[in-house]
């Protein structure tokens, strides 16, 4: 039997409803000077936990940086504003909500 969408109705696979919240995400992209003058990059407005942990653990392995997911943000180290930018564009992310 398959799965139906509380909200539409609809079984659940006819669609994905990932690609819509991605198209409606207002994503904050923020360079912090912490401790001892290092620069930390912040990215906050992902809604889904499972989504956020994924492109955290994506990001630290491209830019080879640490980093953590917690609070519903991206941390990493370092100065990585327009790297990040780009590969929330790749993962469908819009170009026009992204605030870098």
């Amino acid at each position: 039997m398959q799965e139906i969408d509380k909200i539409s109705g609809l079984p659940k696979d006819l669609f994905d409803i990932s690609d819509i919240t991605k198209e409606q995400q207002k994503i904050k992209i923020d360079v912090t000077k912490r401790r001892f003058s290092k620069l930390v990059t912040v990215i906050s407005g992902i809604d889904d936990k499972t989504t956020l942990k994924e492109i955290g653990k994506e990001m630290k392995q491209k830019f080879a940086c640490g980093g953590t997911v917690k609070d519903n943000e991206i941390e990493l180290q370092g100065n990585h504003r327009d790297r990040a930018k780009e590969l929330l564009i790749k993962r469908g992310y819009k170009e026009e909500l992204i605030d870098a």
